[in-house]
């Protein structure tokens, strides 16, 4: 009857009857400890099983002891854990495999991931589900390659893998952009047959999506498979309208998202998203209809996210919006006080204004406040090799090859018709030393490097972690025309594929 209420969620009930026992075993405490533990109620299971341990004639089994260490889990006190691992120990629990798996969860969850694989190399008779959820510990935990070593050592275990499994690595490919490891593992799913209709073969297409073969300026395609969709008589859901939005966005479609945006609560009779909203008012704002953005802001019933105040920020930027520019970006500092993005926006905005004063007030208020802008970081993966750049930097060993490769490129960019864009420069200096600023971004390090490094010809893909910036995007677009090359820069935003002289984006991300 405990294990019964429990189950169906009246707690309170499960724990009255418990109450009333005159007599309680093994079960009837693992029961009711469990069942807190599945109610979201990990601290009233930690009461109960401190109090369970109190009673000399009541000794632990397996499950109470799993049940425990899930509730440390759940709120993540690594010591609770670890006194309850000593426990195991005395008592003698050491040798089950369902301890052992437990013991590994709540290590892993509470942070100690080193502590978890130790308990992992230790479990006899690992299943699919230690191997995976070991697997998924360091891939949270940022450590991409011990994540990516366990899984092979997994496939050389004779275990196969699940769509869990699957689904957790091919994540890891599309986060890191391993395109190599994601084919690999495609490879492997093929050979062993996996289900197509299966959640891990979507896992696949968003690998290969995040990869480079999607998200490659082609609205277009994306809206006609969206007609599809409708011609199917599927349904559409909110997170179907973010990617269609998206697409008008890219397209330039600026009518057509409205019409879009507005169908989804009358034609589709969807809930407009906060999502939703960010997504409208960053195609409005890319093409300066800021007045029509602003009207459907104070309209919202929600109150406005940073993804919407940045995007905002981010169309007033491109068109000198500065008042506008200066609301977004107050709104955004009362959200996340400590996001750099928002103040090196703004002061971009004012430098391009000439307002010279207000970017020193920036400059002074980030010090003030500790605010430190996170460093462009550009690489590029060669020979199953990761080659770093910062900003000028020297650090390569082939940077003399790299420096006399751009400085030509320069001057064959300017012969071109390339005008350095310097409005966005922040510091008021010298026109030439504002050049000289632009020329080494670490994205244009990192592709000179590529070209010079591969033969002629060559696909060059490259990777940075902030948003590409519009002096670096412009040239890159003169160097694949000069070199004949196909340039794919993944930024912070999305995919650009520079081919020919211009960019898949169409000049909008």
């Amino acid at each position: 009857m405990v294990s019964g209420f429990a189950k169906l969620g009246l707690i309170d009930e499960a724990r009255k009857l418990f109450d009333e026992m005159p007599e309680k075993d093994n079960f009837s405490w693992t029961a009711m400890i469990s069942g807190y533990v599945r109610q979201n109620k990990p601290e009233c299971a930690l009461e109960l099983y401190r109090v369970m341990q109190r009673d000399e004639n009541v000794k632990c089994n397996k499950f109470t002891i799993s049940s425990a260490l899930a509730a440390s889990a759940s709120v993540q006190s690594l010591r609770l854990g670890k006194e309850i691992h000593g426990h195991i120990v005395r008592t003698g629990l050491d040798s089950d495999a369902v301890v052992w798996s437990a013991l590994s969860d709540m290590y892993g969850k509470c942070g100690s991931v080193d502590e978890a694989r130790h308990i992992f190399d230790r479990t006899k008779d690992k299943d699919v589900v230690s191997w995976t959820a070991m697997i998924d510990r360091y891939f949270g935990d940022g450590r991409w390659e011990e994540g990516y070593l366990l899984f092979s050592c997994l496939m050389e275990s004779g275990i196969r893998p699940n769509d869990f499994t699957f689904a957790g690595v091919l994540n890891a490919c599309a986060h890191q952009t391993t395109e190599h490891f994601g084919k690999q593992v495609h490879g492997y799913m093929t050979r062993i047959g996996f289900d197509p209709l299966s959640f891990a073969a979507s896992t696949l297409v968003h690998m290969y999506a995040k990869c480079g073969y999607a998200q490659n300026g082609q609205p277009s395609e994306a809206l006609q498979l969206f007609d599809l969709l409708l011609k199917s008589g599927t349904q559409p859901d909110h997170i179907t309208f973010v990617g269609v939005l998206s697409a008008c966005t890219h397209a330039g479609l600026v009518d057509k998202g409205l019409e879009y945006f507005y169908s989804i609560k009358d034609k589709h009779c969807l809930i407009h998203t906060s999502d939703h909203y960010a997504c409208v008012i960053d195609l409005l704002s890319r093409f300066g209809r800021f007045k029509e953005a602003e009207e459907i802001i104070s309209q919202m019933p929600m109150k406005p996210d940073k993804f919407l105040w940045a995007s905002l920020l981010g169309g007033c930027r491109v068109h000198g919006n500065v008042d506008l520019a200066k609301r977004a970006a107050e709104a955004l500092f009362e959200i996340e006080p400590e996001n750099a993005a928002t103040y090196v926006t703004i002061a971009n905005v004012y430098a391009t204004a000439g307002k010279w004063t207000e970017v020193a007030k920036i400059r002074q208020v980030m010090e003030e406040k500790g605010v430190v802008k996170k460093p462009g970081i550009s690489w590029i993966n060669l020979q199953r090799k990761d080659y770093v750049f910062l900003v000028g930097d020297k650090s390569h060993p082939r940077s003399k090859e790299i420096y006399e490769f751009l400085g030509e490129l320069w001057r064959r960019m300017k012969e071109e018709g390339y005008v350095p864009d310097i409005d966005n420069v922040l510091h008021d200096v010298e026109e030439e030393q504002k050049e000289q600023n632009l020329s080494y971004h670490s994205e244009k390090l990192a592709v000179a490097f590529g070209i010079i490094a591969t033969p002629p010809g060559t696909q060059i893909k490259v990777f940075k972690n902030l948003r590409t910036c519009v002096d670096c995007h412009t040239a890159i677009k003169y160097i694949s025309k000069i070199e004949e090359r196909r340039i794919i820069v993944r930024d912070s935003s999305r995919f650009h594929c520079f081919e020919g002289g211009s960019c898949s984006c169409k000049d909008y991300w």
